[in-house]
């Protein structure tokens, strides 16, 4: 139950940023910072390995289309390494807290995700670049903020993630209201001009009397 809210905070974290939830925990831990974070986090090759991730992530994520792309490839990896973290942020491996641990953290990594995708999907059809670019850049300093907040505040971090997590599901909730009516105003504009498009159509002449 301790390690509850730092579980939560993790698992919300990893639905939008994975890598970075990895790379700043293992440095926190690595550096001697905290005691909350296993081992396994702070070896170099996992670090490494984050790191790279991470700023291919960066890169990805502010573009257009692109970042839509990445996230329908992280629907399986955020949960699995929300679980993952959630898990080992628990401790006692094979245990029943561990296994609920990684229960939430998916779970909470697997909603958050679905956030950040409708979301961006939302934003990719705004005529504004720098909106995709100003988004990307705010949930990379939204996530790092709350993680290392969580860190030394965990319950209090907790409370935020949770909060930012039931905006996000209603901001999503109300744009796909929102995108739904679009689609079907675009689609009877289409059909409307597609029916003048055939009463304007005059009919071939049948007597003949065709022009070369």
């Amino acid at each position: 139950m301790s390690v509850l809210p730092l579980v939560f905070t993790s698992g919300w974290a990893s639905g939008i940023n994975a890598y970075a939830v990895v790379l700043l925990l293992g440095v926190f831990g690595a550096t001697g910072l905290t005691d909350e974070v296993p081992e396994a986090l702070q070896r170099p090759d996992v670090l490494i390995a984050a790191a790279v991730l991470f700023l291919c992530e960066a890169v990805a994520d502010k573009i257009p289309y692109v970042d839509s792309v990445w996230d329908s490839v992280h629907t399986v990896i955020r949960p699995i390494s929300g679980a993952v973290v959630a898990a080992l942020l628990a401790g006692q491996s094979g245990s029943l807290p561990e296994l609920a641990a990684g229960a939430v953290g998916g779970t909470t990594a697997l909603m958050s995700h679905f956030v950040k995708a409708g979301t961006r999907m939302a934003v990719n059809t705004s005529p504004e670049p720098f909106s995709n670019i100003a988004l990307s850049t705010a949930e990379d300093l939204g996530v790092a903020a709350v993680v290392i907040f969580a860190l030394f505040h965990p319950v209090a971090a907790a409370v935020i993630a949770a909060t930012l997590l039931a905006l996000g599901l209603a901001v999503v909730a109300f744009l796909a209201q929102r995108i739904r009516r679009f689609w079907r105003r675009r689609a009877q504009r289409r059909e409307e001009r597609r029916q003048m498009g055939v009463r304007g159509r005059r009919p071939a002449p049948t007597d003949g009397s065709e022009h070369f």
